[in-house]
């Protein structure tokens, strides 16, 4: 059995770390609370978006946007979503297992340092790679998307994708591969948007199509809104991520923060075994003294 003195040595560390981790929970619970506001207050901007795009389905030729030009795939075009700090759970490994899954050829952009670590150690290719702040900004993630979007119209890679944790809830985080670049139809858009959304009902073109006049052109409007539903749609994952990094790393401190609590109950428990085993030896090294003397 230990001496009391190492067991009142590992009390006092275990009640270090107990109070370390309970901080980091609090911290992480405020945080997550505003990325979750955060990530859902893009509802009805996307709800918008999808009828605007809904009234110039039946006026374009689709074929004319590069965003929808089909071709051959060789190489994918991949943005990670990770953080930069660690004590998430298991948050980045479900997303590096995802990448070890592709082995097809790829380019990857990173947000955030844990994600850049990991494909600089598997040695995979690497165009470049951002922080991935709290405050997540719309100009932060459009610098992103604007460098891999500039990749697949040069034609270095042929899709561009994103691989990021979809938050459900506090306690689940989903890791996710969606294919962004090249659109498959602007109908297939709005169907997108108004999923992200939480409407069922698409609008038709005909519903909303009496109701907006479109300057210069719908072909010129088009031009402008593709680009804009891409930049919005990199934005909202990164806003899910950062939830659910946040979500994560609460529960994670929580556990953690609980399993130091019952340790902490176990070596006091041993503790009062250790020092009543001792007043116990003391009081029969007496009392044998006494006998002999």
């Amino acid at each position: 059995m230990a001496s009391t003195r190492d067991i009142r040595r590992r009390i006092k560390s275990v009640k270090n770390t107990r109070q370390i981790t309970k901080a980091m929970e609090l911290v992480a619970a405020s945080k997550m609370k505003k990325a979750q506001q955060a990530a859902l207050a893009g509802r009805a901007y996307a709800e918008l978006m999808a009828t605007m795009l809904g009234a110039l389905a039946d006026r374009v030729e689709e074929t004319q946007h590069p965003f929808l030009a089909r071709r051959e795939i060789k190489v994918r075009g991949i943005i990670l979503f990770s953080s930069d700090k660690g004590l998430c759970g298991p948050l980045n490994g479900n997303l590096f297992k995802i990448v070890t899954e592709i082995k097809t050829p790829a380019k990857y952009v990173v947000v955030g340092r844990k994600g850049a670590q990991f494909i600089a150690r598997t040695k995979r290719d690497l165009l470049a790679d951002f922080p991935a702040s709290d405050k997540t900004a719309f100009a932060d993630i459009k610098a992103v998307t604007e460098f891999m979007v500039k990749q697949f119209l040069e034609g270095a890679v042929d899709t561009v994708e994103v691989i990021w944790p979809r938050f459900r809830n506090t306690l689940v985080q989903v890791p996710t591969c969606m294919p962004l670049l090249p659109l498959s139809s602007v109908k297939d858009v709005i169907a997108d948007l108004h999923s992200d959304a939480g409407v069922v009902e698409v609008p038709a073109a005909k519903q909303v199509d009496n109701q907006m006049i479109f300057e210069p052109d719908p072909a010129a409007v088009l031009e402008a809104l593709l680009p804009l539903y891409v930049n919005r749609e990199v934005f909202q994952h990164a806003l899910d991520a950062k939830a659910s990094e946040h979500s994560a790393r609460m529960v994670a401190m929580k556990t953690a923060k609980d399993n130091a609590t019952k340790l902490l109950g176990d070596l006091t428990l041993e503790y009062n075994k250790a020092r009543q085993a001792g007043i116990t030896q003391e009081i029969l090294e007496i009392a044998a003294a006494q006998f002999a003397a």
